[in-house]
Formats: C-alpha cells, sequence, structure tokens
C-alpha cells in the first residue's frame, strides 16, 4: 500500500503546544528553566513564543495573536489555524502536534493524500524570527499535513524548511535546566495500536516495539510513545482519564546533561515535581499544557 520508497526514520522537527496566552507560558516555562525565545507573530493571526534544543529540536508554546485574522485563515483553508482552533475550543491547551522534518513537503502531501491520511492543502508562509543580540532573519516553510478522523486533538505535519533560519541560536540553546534535546513524545490512547498506522506514515519508521502499555517508535532523533492510561501511570505517576477514544498529548520529555542540576533548578524555582524511576515529572499546570519530563542523557 505504501508507493512512497521508505528512507530512514524522519526526525522530529518541533512540536506544537496550544498555550493561553505567552506571558503566562513564558512565566511558566522559565521556572521550569527553559530559556524561551522573543514573541514571534505568524502571518495569519497565530503567535508563538520558541524553546529551542542544541539538537535541532524545539517547542512551540502557541496563542492566538489576533482572532480576526485566524478566522479568517480558517475560512480560507488554513490548516494550521482551523486544528489549533479546534484544540482549543475541546482541550485549551497541551500538545496537538507532533512536526517532522522534510525536504520535499509537496512529496509528502501527495503520498498522505495516497495513504487517505490528508490532513489538508499544504501551507506556505514566511516570518520574521528576532535573535537575542537584536538580529532578524526571515525563515520560510511549506507544511504538509496528516491526520486520522478519529483523533480530533493531534494531527502532525512535515516542515520543509524552504528558507532556513540560522541554526546558531547562541544563548538561546542555553537552559538553566540542563535541557540539551528532545526525548520523547508521549501519546495517550486506549488502544494504541488503533493509531500506529498515522505515526508510521508521518515518521517513516515500520518497525514498532509493542508492549503490554502500549508501542515504542523510534524517530532518526527521539522516541514517540503511546501508552494507555495505565501505561502512563506507571511510566510517568500521573493519571490521564480519557472521557473519550483518540490520540491525546501528554508528555515532553526532554533530555539533560545532569538530572542532579535539573532537580536543583527546579526546586530553586518552586516547581514541584516527583521522580519515577530515573525521570523528574512536572505535572500540567497553566501556560505549560502537558506535563514535563527530564531524563539524563545516556
Amino acid at each position: 500500500m505504501m508507493s512512497q520508497t521508505l528512507g530512514p526514520p524522519r526526525p522530529i522537527d518541533h512540536l506544537v503546544l496550544p498555550v493561553t496566552d505567552l506571558v503566562t507560558s513564558r512565566q511558566r516555562l522559565s521556572a521550569l528553566g527553559f530559556t524561551v525565545a522573543a514573541d514571534a507573530r505568524h502571518p495569519f493571526g497565530t503567535e508563538n513564543a520558541c524553546i529551542f534544543f542544541a539538537d535541532d529540536t524545539y517547542l512551540e508554546p502557541l496563542s492566538v495573536g489576533s482572532r480576526e485574522d485566524c478566522l479568517e485563515a480558517a475560512r480560507k483553508g488554513n490548516v494550521f489555524v482551523a486544528r489549533d482552533q479546534a484544540f482549543r475550543f475541546r482541550r485549551g491547551e497541551g500538545l496537538s502536534a507532533i512536526v517532522v522534518k522534510t525536504e520535499g513537503a509537496a512529496a509528502d502531501d501527495a503520498h498522505y493524500r495516497e495513504q487517505g491520511l490528508s490532513g489538508g492543502q499544504v501551507l506556505e508562509f514566511a516570518r520574521q524570527f528576532r535573535f537575542p543580540d537584536g538580529r532578524t532573519a526571515e525563515g520560510a516553510f511549506r507544511l504538509a499535513f496528516a491526520a486520522d478522523l478519529r483523533a480530533p486533538d493531534f494531527f502532525a505535519f512535515a516542515c520543509e524548511r524552504v528558507n532556513p533560519l540560522p541554526t546558531d541560536r547562541g544563548a538561546l540553546l542555553v537552559h538553566a535546566n540542563g535541557a540539551a534535546g528532545l526525548a520523547r513524545v508521549v501519546l495517550v490512547e486506549d488502544n494504541p495500536s488503533d493509531f500506529q498506522y498515522l505515526l508510521e506514515t508521518v515518521l517513516r519508521q515500520r518497525d514498532i516495539t509493542a508492549h503490554s502499555f502500549g508501542l515504542s517508535i523510534a524517530t532518526a532523533n527521539a522516541t514517540v510513545e503511546v501508552l494507555t492510561p495505565d501505561g502512563f501511570h506507571a511510566h510517568y505517576g500521573l493519571e490521564r482519564t480519557l472521557a473519550e477514544r483518540g490520540l491525546i498529548g501528554a508528555a515532553v520529555v526532554v533530555a539533560v546533561a545532569d538530572l542532579g542540576v535539573t532537580e536543583a533548578c527546579l526546586a530553586a524555582n518552586g516547581i514541584h515535581h516527583h521522580k519515577t524511576g530515573a525521570r523528574l515529572v512536572v505535572a500540567p499546570e497553566k501556560g505549560q499544557g502537558v506535563a514535563f519530563a527530564f531524563e539524563e542523557l545516556k
């Protein structure tokens, strides 16, 4: 059924984290020990304040900068905005999308359509980026969307950096909590295997590890886990009750150089956390959206 030639697994580019507002999110994520970039506006009304890692991944806390612009963009078929609006209506804050790197979004779009997993039309846009030293640069992007109608609160897309931003982000890559990169993305679903095909297709990875609590998929630079609610509790010590079926973003797991440094940072900032195995786990709070966990680099 898959006509696209399978290459190596796709690397994760970033994660989309809808938040109520960037002021609250910046305060909360800074308290977690992250360095947060300056606010940046998309041409279609959303805005972000990103967290960049040295492994060339990042987190995208996303809010609505102009409700009117967002509504108009959604009306014109902007999938990114339309999915964000729907997520906010149903969930408020959380983790709405996994984004993978690609060098050909058009080819990915064709493949998603062929597999019955298209999330809508390709989106092309450009935006300004401001560095801490005052420099500015314009990045241009092309996005191809994949989705499963059974999972209204999660989607994925392939991001082609048509005009890439400079990778030397200097001080933005240094975090007080010692964060070095993205380790895992955790989704929750009552029957994880029901969504295996969507993730296989987007991540371009057919080698799936199944276990009693769900499944694990290795990308080129991180791991995607889909766990049952019981599995999520066993691995992360948190309850995640599901009122309905469908993939739900549950946790972002960050790799750190020294877990002791991370623990000291959280304690100094008054962030409540607990240990589960070799992980430090911070429960969801406003401005954060999902649980954050920290694992020491192996």
